[in-house]
């Protein structure tokens, strides 16, 4: 499971801002955010730059912190 969508909505970011930036389409952002499918690391690892937060802050619940 990810956090990908909690941290998209926490810094008022667009699932296609995201996908625009990683060259991917809406619907594999969307998959990522529904956890419906799970990124790459590479891509984690991506993400999480591109939101400039931990990649470890996609994957943790924040109870688990």
């Amino acid at each position: 499971m990810n956090r990908i969508k909690e941290v998209l909505e926490e810094k008022g970011i667009k699932q296609t801002w995201l996908a625009e930036k990683l060259g991917k389409s809406y619907p594999i952002i969307n998959g990522y955010a529904q956890n419906r499918k799970q990124p790459s690391i590479e891509v984690l690892f991506e993400i999480a730059k591109l939101l400039n937060v931990d990649p470890k802050d996609l994957l943790l619940s924040k109870a688990a912190k």
